[in-house]
């Protein structure tokens, strides 16, 4: 089976995007992409295409969206579909666009994450709530909050992992934000600790600013066979290791441990057997901080620190940009921001900038490895991809 490599990856601005219908939205995204690529291509060179996207019908009032696509982009491919997986879709969409190519189905994939959320905020706080089990979870009013309130506290208990730390997360990725124009919060520039420890109480013990926001963007990322990829661009990136990982349970009741992640370990492991690497390899990461705790947790399931050691990880400033492994250059969810089918691809993006020194402010010296980890629910559903030079 033919090696994949990723020949473009572009990214809109992220926020309250009130200027951009819906399609506009998915055409900046593909305009965004084809500035990364050195040679023209044209919609006829696409024979896949794959769409995240969560939920356009409840936030949009559309349906049929990968259709939809097709006709921005002006593409007749003969492999499309619309994924979702929740917050995990666009990374489950461009493991889709991977399989293709490897399987010889196809040649060339455009993936496409889309989420417009803030045009219905009543809609997106609705959308949250339904992405646990209804039947056994929301219905008795956990909500993403409170369910990340109840890992955190969890791992404060068994770990000693601390409010200053997780607002140490926030800290962190808001400094990297307010270094890429493309994110969420980049006006609002960096904040102290004391402001994030300070902002209001949203579900103990997450505050305001231990949370990501509801934001409107688009990505997108083109796929093709590595033997012609430098074809298209002098800096094409390889997928040298993509794995998913999935509870057995969708809700957090039913999970063995909220504190320790067996779906992302799984994921991660297989990921890294399938690159040939292991976690001390990696130079540079974007990890799903839908919550500052989910952070902490990612730095030790992903294998960059001991169980119970993230926060200490944190504090010590192993995760910024100047650290050992710099983690979220982007801003991460938490500053660059998080709509829904946009997210993995977003992370992707930054990665493929990374590799490519394309960074700016917030470049990382000398990277050759990047990862990536998404996930939806409560932690009940992971994707990790590992990218190379």
């Amino acid at each position: 089976m033919t090696d994949v490599s990723i020949i473009g990856a572009g990214v809109t601005k992220f926020g309250n995007r009130q200027d951009v219908s819906y399609r506009e939205l998915m055409a900046e995204s593909v305009a965004e992409v084809l500035r990364t690529i050195d040679t023209e291509i044209l919609p006829n060179n696409f024979d896949g295409l794959f769409v995240a996207a969560g939920q356009p019908e409840l936030l949009n009032d559309q349906a049929n969206v990968a259709n939809l696509a097709a006709q921005v982009v002006g593409a007749t491919p003969s492999l499309i579909s619309r994924v979702e997986m929740a917050c995990s879709s666009g990374s489950v969409a461009f493991r889709q666009g991977w399989m293709a190519i490897k399987s010889g189905l196809a040649d060339m994939v455009l993936v496409m994450g889309i989420e417009k959320m803030t045009q219905n905020m009543k809609a997106a706080s609705k959308g949250l709530c339904i992405v646990p089990d209804v039947e056994y979870e929301s219905i008795h009013g956990i909500t993403a909050y409170s369910g990340f309130a109840l890992i955190a506290n969890q791992h404060m208990k068994e770990h000693g992992t601390t409010k200053e730390q997780m607002s140490m997360v926030a800290v962190k990725n808001h400094h990297n934000g307010a270094k890429n124009p493309k994110a969420h919060f980049y006006e609002m520039g960096e904040i102290t600790l004391e402001k994030a420890m300070n902002s209001r109480m949203v579900s103990e013990p997450l505050n305001l600013f231990d949370c990501s926001p509801i934001s409107d963007g688009a990505s997108a990322v083109i796929l093709t066979k590595s033997e012609i990829a430098r074809k298209f661009t002098d800096q094409p990136i390889k997928i040298l290791g993509t794995a998913q990982g999935i509870e057995p349970s969708m809700g957090i009741s039913n999970m063995s441990s909220i504190t320790e992640w067996k779906a992302l370990k799984q994921a991660a492991n297989s990921a890294y057997r399938m690159a040939e690497l292991s976690p001390s390899d990696i130079q540079v990461a974007e990890t799903h901080d839908c919550f500052s705790i989910a952070e902490i947790i990612e730095y030790e399931d992903l294998g960059f620190t001991a169980k119970g050691m993230g926060g200490k990880f944190i504090e010590d400033g192993e995760s910024h940009l100047d650290g050992s492994l710099p983690i979220n250059t982007s801003g991460g969810l938490k500053a660059k921001g998080h709509p829904i089918g946009a997210t993995g691809l977003a992370q992707i993006t930054e990665i493929v900038s990374q590799l490519r020194g394309q960074s700016g402010k917030r470049q990382v010296n000398d990277v050759e490895i990047g990862l990536t980890q998404n996930l939806s629910g409560f932690a009940t559903h992971h994707v990790v991809n590992i990218f190379g030079k």
